[in-house]
């Protein structure tokens, strides 16, 4: 089976694709890593990340172990991190480079060992609408920017990095407009995706309305 979990940053996708994947058995595929692996690499070699170009000559050389390794690296989830891949993810040749990576992944997911999986969830901003058309379950998982700017701060805080919330809410406002008005794979639900909204939901309400659609489509 293939689920897609679709939605902004800081929605809390991540945690449940993860919890779903735990549940499940299944393959887990986080794919804006293949987009912070190629931003980070740019920001590592101070290369201009307008550098259209450059960008896409990265993503056609990322691997798999690649992005693996850069994944280390501490500002692959940092807030920099996170914007450099916002950015080099709205260049067309950069998604087409990287889009067959993630689509191969759907036919033949396996865990991080290398075993073989019997389904995968994919964490993303466009899976069910680009990636995987075709998943027997899609969900969109959003919430409101100031509860999703409070949620990546916390976590900011928590790593012991310095930040203020409202340059977190400026950049999550940011993020949201770049990533909803891409010209070729703007951000939104799929027409057939389940859309949950955690803003007044902790993690386990989210999860278990999940389990619940997941069940439903399984019989």
């Amino acid at each position: 089976m293939i689920i897609t979990i679709d939605g902004p940053a800081a929605a809390g996708k991540g945690t449940l694709s993860q919890k779903l994947a735990s549940e499940y058995g299944y393959a887990y595929f986080d794919t804006g890593m293949v987009y912070r692996a190629v931003g980070l690499k740019m920001l590592l070699s101070n290369t201009d990340l307008k550098d259209i170009k450059k960008a896409e000559k990265e993503a056609g050389e990322l691997d798999f172990a690649t992005m693996i390794e850069l994944s280390k690296n501490p500002e692959f989830r940092s807030s920099k991190g996170g914007e450099a891949a916002s950015v080099i993810s709205s260049y067309p040749g950069v998604r087409e480079r990287l889009l067959d990576m993630q689509k191969n992944f759907s036919m033949n997911p396996v865990f991080a060992d290398g075993r073989p999986a019997n389904g995968v969830i994919y964490d993303g901003r466009d899976t069910g609408t680009v990636v995987c058309p075709n998943a027997e379950v899609k969900f969109f998982i959003t919430a409101s920017p100031e509860v999703r700017a409070k949620r990546r701060y916390d976590e900011f805080i928590a790593k012991g990095m310095n930040a203020k919330f409202e340059d977190v809410l400026r950049d999550v406002k940011i993020r949201d407009d770049r990533d909803a008005n891409r010209k070729d794979a703007p951000m939104k639900p799929a027409d057939d995706a389940i859309i949950l909204d955690t803003t007044n939901l902790n993690i386990e309400e989210v999860f278990n309305e999940a389990v619940k659609y997941i069940e439903s489509k399984k019989k």
